[in-house]
């Protein structure tokens, strides 16, 4: 498994993102593998589609991609806040990470820190 960060998603939406092209090449070389993200990381994703009235179009093309939704299991928010007090990310990023930690899954993103934190946390990385 596969999870995506809002960074990798929102490239994909938007062909005029810098990193729309990295991303279609991310998506493409996980073949069969399963793509999920946390609800927030998919709330995160849809903001702009919301905002531009295509909401619809965007939750449509993350369906056609095959992005599950995660679920994050049972202690959340203690999980989350012990994450964020470890690493130093935002609540955001920290769902990212607990996520791949719960599936046992690759963190895919173009966030550096993200990816750095995840690296420490000894998740395997992609982007």
């Amino acid at each position: 498994m596969i999870v995506l960060d809002a960074s990798v998603l929102i490239a994909h939406l938007d062909g005029g993102d810098p990193h729309h092209r990295g991303a279609q090449s991310l998506l493409e070389a996980a073949g069969e593998e399963a793509l999920g993200a946390s609800a927030i990381t998919l709330a995160e994703t849809l903001v702009s589609p919301a905002r531009a009235g295509r909401l619809g179009d965007a939750e449509a093309a993350l369906q056609r991609l095959g992005v599950s939704e995660l679920e994050l299991g049972d202690g959340t928010p203690g999980r989350l806040a012990k994450l964020r007090a470890e690493v130093g990310l935002k609540l955001p990023d920290c769902c990212v990470l607990l996520s791949a930690q719960e599936h046992s899954a690759l963190v895919a993103s173009f966030d550096s820190d993200l990816l750095t934190a995840a690296r420490k946390l000894g998740l395997k990385t992609a982007g």
